[in-house]
């Protein structure tokens, strides 16, 4: 399926995409997996065409249709649908918290040229918001740094992440996170892959690092467990549509390379 963005909707569509969601978040799909069809109201918001027919996103209480997590569509639905999604999901929050310019209070209204929420009476211009995140794979020889938020479900274990600061390089941000959160100083910090993550407007931006000193301090603010793990020894890891799990997957292939003797 192919998505083209766009700002000025049809008029009047008889039928249109229709990425509905519920207040809790979950999406509307039909019994087969497929985004349901039915004509725009007053609240819905136009995205742009999903293979050329008109598509928009809104809110929801109808009882017709299944409900999903978003987080679990991933092995359900191909990855343009489930970007599409996220992207709704993102979009359709950003117009709910702007409805008021944070500026003077006014009512704000959309813009007819660009993807931005207008306040008649000041002039304000107000964007989705996308908040930058860092998230690390940090290794010590043949083992990688492994941590437990209490927000996590159960047994789950991931590689340490946090947001970045006013002021921060992605570089600083990724130091200091691993440094406040296990206590670990880290070197050779090299950029890995992004992922959009909607809940609610990250962009999760992924390295790897190396071990440079420290012994292990957890915050507990922040984490309840750490610890250094050898790929025979990890715990409960994220899902493969993470890149918290890219990021474990590359280590794990790094280190089966090396054991079979392959350049890394």
């Amino acid at each position: 399926m192919k998505f083209e963005p766009a700002i000025i909707p049809p008029v009047n569509p008889s039928s249109a995409w229709a990425l509905l969601f519920r207040d809790d978040g979950t999406l509307a799909l039909n019994a087969d997996d497929s985004i349901p069809r039915q004509g725009p109201d007053e609240q819905s918001v136009y995205l742009g065409t999903l293979d050329g027919a008109p598509c928009f996103v809104a809110r929801t209480d109808s009882r017709e249709y299944c409900f999903n997590e978003i987080r679990g569509l991933h092995s359900q639905i191909s990855d343009e649908l489930y970007s599409l999604i996220g992207y709704a999901s993102q979009i359709l929050t950003w117009r709910e918290n702007h409805r008021f310019c944070s500026r003077c209070g006014a009512a704000t209204a959309p813009s007819d040229t660009e993807r931005a929420m207008v306040c008649p009476a000041c002039g304000h211009m107000s964007y989705p918001r996308v908040s930058p995140s860092m998230i690390v794979a940090v290794t010590k020889g043949d083992e990688l740094l492994m941590a437990r938020s209490p927000r996590f479900p159960p047994g789950l274990y991931s590689v340490v992440a946090g947001f970045l600061e006013p002021g921060e390089t992605l570089e600083q941000c990724v130091a200091r996170e691993v440094r406040e959160e296990t206590g670990i100083e880290i070197a050779n910090i090299r950029y890995f892959a992004s992922q959009p993550w909607p809940f609610p407007h990250s962009i999760m931006i992924g390295f790897k690092a190396d071990y440079a000193g420290g012994e292990i301090r957890i915050d507990p603010s922040e984490i309840e467990d750490a610890g250094w793990y050898a790929p025979a020894t990890l715990p409960d890891i994220p899902g493969h549509s993470t890149i918290a799990r890219w990021l474990i997957d590359d280590y794990l292939k790094s280190r089966s390379d090396e054991a079979a003797g392959a350049p890394n």
